[in-house]
């Protein structure tokens, strides 16, 4: 049986590389900064690592990614090519759809891992106290049947951000309890950290000057300034059930 569209326009020839299922996202993760095996597969947690390591070597047969000794010495990372920087404006022009024309924040997406590992990504470091500052996470309103941790804990501090599913053993300096589909909202830009305060799906508990500070540190994802015209904006997602 042949595979691909059997055609010489260049769309369908590259549909054959791009839009096979998975890379896509595959892209988006690298294109974000992830290198390693392990960081890729935190951006995809529903897809199997085999199905990941059969998508990358396609992509690494396609001259798309190379694999390279990784800095540490130990192992070997990802980096793109040529070819593969190519995609970003793809990958950016479908994210730019999504956040304009979609319900993004449904049930069957939200997942709390996925949010943290996006949002430890865009914390402004540069905007943090000198001392390091550790922020523990607590979701409400998860999905009925979903899995995972529901408390997370990041590391913050002038040179890295670092997400922990475990107590790191650090007193909390801030704790975020939140609803995980108002969080993801304020995360697309649907809502403002102090829209989410006010509705009380959202609480942030520490000192005054650390509550303040908080929304600084947030720079959201890179799609929240797109705009949504209102027929797009106004479709509301069926509210998640609590497990």
């Amino acid at each position: 049986m042949k595979s691909g569209f059997g055609q010489i326009c260049p769309v369908a020839v590259a549909c054959e590389v791009f839009a096979r299922p998975w890379t896509p996202i595959i892209l988006r993760e690298l294109l974000a900064g992830s290198r390693h095996f392990n960081e890729i597969h935190r951006g995809v947690p529903l897809m199997s690592r085999a199905l990941l390591v059969d998508r990358l070597r396609s992509l690494e047969a396609h001259g798309v990614v190379a694999r390279i000794p990784a800095p540490s010495g130990r192992g070997r990372s990802y980096e793109l090519t040529d070819s593969g920087r190519e995609f970003k404006a793809v990958i950016e022009g479908l994210g730019e759809w999504g956040q304009r024309w979609t319900v993004r924040v449904e049930p069957r997406n939200l997942n709390a891992g996925f949010l943290m590992w996006n949002l430890r990504r865009r914390i402004a470091l540069e905007r943090l106290p000198e001392r390091r500052i550790v922020v523990r996470f607590e979701f409400v309103g998860v999905p009925a049947g979903s899995s995972g941790p529901r408390t997370f804990w990041l590391l913050l501090d002038r040179t890295q951000a670092e997400l922990c599913i475990k107590d790191p053993g650090f007193d909390v300096d801030l704790c975020v309890h939140a609803d995980l589909a108002t969080l993801a909202g304020v995360w697309l830009g649907d809502v403002t950290v102090d829209q989410a305060v006010k509705s009380s799906k959202l609480k942030l508990v520490g000192s005054s000057e650390l509550v303040r500070a908080f929304p600084e540190w947030l720079m959201l994802s890179i799609f929240a300034k797109v705009p949504r015209p209102p027929s797009a904006a106004a479709r509301k997602a069926v509210k998640p059930q609590a497990s």
